[in-house]
């Protein structure tokens, strides 16, 4: 009987260069998303400045009180 372990290690480096691609394929479409949602939120905010500035001002009913 030998205390040898099979040689397996082509198979581990494999299984980790699967997973180390995976998980960059992960950050990339998070990453995506990420700026596809700055980009929306930017826009919605220049949407909410220009209907701001396009409402009245508000008149202070108790102002000459």
């Amino acid at each position: 009987m030998t205390d040898k372990l099979p040689d397996n290690g082509g198979y581990v480096a494999a299984a980790y260069l699967v997973f180390l691609a995976l998980l960059l394929i992960y950050f990339a479409i998070m990453a995506a998303r990420t700026s596809r949602v700055e980009r929306e939120l930017h826009e919605l905010s220049l949407l909410a400045d220009e209907r701001r500035a396009a409402e009245p001002a508000p008149e202070h009913a108790g102002a000459d009180a």
